[in-house]
């Protein structure tokens, strides 16, 4: 039974590039294990892309530049060989009372949320996604006391908002997840743990069996959009390209911003591997996510009607399949230094 009487837990917020990673590194920080959110992220092997047309989200193809949700936290956790407590539920009630009984035993609490319902985002950011991360670590006059990693500091939110939140329905819902660390091992093995880290997302791109996923994945999507006007006329080719570009730019960090996480984990990964060639590579991953950047520049005059004669579908295909070939180089590569 929830009682009115405040609860604020000594929980430090750092904001972050990307919620789920901010969130792994956050939690784990709290209990002593100071872990950086590249290196989370790294570790998490985080990094990832599918194009799955027959997935729709809004409506439209679902492009993914990430693990699935909750994937980096329970790899970090299992690679550093972290206890991680999942709970999800059917009732709204019995969540939120679950969530009232961590806090109450003074314990930080992740929870998935739907996006929209988060009040304290200003209502332009606001839209239906249904696989944002936060931190609940305290309650004071009936709000939450919440870090949300994507903020630069921390937040409050009505009981009633995240409740909603907490039951989102639509694409990939909540279901009230929740989860909390359970324990911490004495020592950790982080060079091991990096090491499994990049080995996970070299096969991730360029090992999988479908064409949707990885680097064959990237040049499939490249395949789509440059038939696209041809195939579905102008309007709902924009409107495929604009989905691309958001879920790219606007929702979960985008493929470009994690390319340059990577690249930071790859940078501090140099040094605790004492391996100089993570630095030419990081330095290559940051060049890859200039290009991403480019195809969403390119992308969104398109979709305003504003592209210069040069700046066509073919010529965005072009970028993708240069993108895909510089990946592919940087994972074999990546595969040789830890093998």
């Amino acid at each position: 039974m929830r009682t009115d009487t405040d609860i604020r837990i000594p929980f430090r917020h750092r904001q972050a590039a990307h919620c789920e990673s901010g969130v792994a590194s956050n939690l784990l920080s709290h209990y002593g294990l100071a872990l950086s959110e590249p290196l989370a992220f790294g570790i998490g092997g985080g990094l990832f892309f599918g194009y799955f047309p027959f997935i729709r989200l809004n409506n439209l193809p679902l492009t993914t530049f990430r693990a699935g949700n909750g994937r980096i936290i329970d790899r970090v956790a299992g690679r550093l060989n972290v206890k991680i407590k999942w709970e999800k539920f059917r009732d709204r009630q019995n969540a939120m009372a679950a969530l009232d009984r961590k806090l109450e035993q003074q314990t930080p609490v992740g929870c998935r949320t739907g996006a929209y319902w988060l009040t304290y985002f200003p209502r332009r950011y606001r839209f239906h996604f249904n696989m944002h991360n936060l931190v609940a670590y305290g309650r004071s006059n009936g709000d939450y006391l919440i870090s949300d990693p994507v903020f630069p500091e921390p937040v409050t939110c009505p009981e009633k908002d995240l409740r909603k939140a907490r039951f989102a329905r639509g694409p990939l819902p909540p279901k009230g997840k929740m989860y909390y660390v359970t324990s911490i091992p004495a020592k950790i093995d982080l060079r091991g743990s990096i090491v499994k880290g990049i080995r996970a997302v070299c096969n991730a791109m360029t090992r999988a069996p479908v064409r949707f996923i990885g680097v064959k994945g990237i040049r499939y999507l490249a395949d789509k959009v440059e038939r696209w006007p041809q195939k579905l006329g102008e309007e709902k080719a924009a409107l495929n390209l604009g989905q691309v570009i958001r879920m790219q730019e606007e929702i979960g960090t985008g493929g470009a911003g994690f390319r340059f996480l990577y690249a930071a984990f790859l940078q501090e990964s140099a040094s605790i591997l004492d391996e100089k060639r993570l630095l030419d590579l990081s330095q290559r991953m940051t060049t890859i996510g200039d290009r991403w950047r480019d195809f969403a520049l390119i992308g969104s005059r398109i979709c305003k009607s504003r592209a210069s004669q040069m700046e066509t579908y073919p010529s965005m295909a072009a970028i993708l399949r240069d993108c895909a070939a510089q990946e592919e180089h940087v994972y074999k590569e990546l595969r040789a230094v830890v093998s």
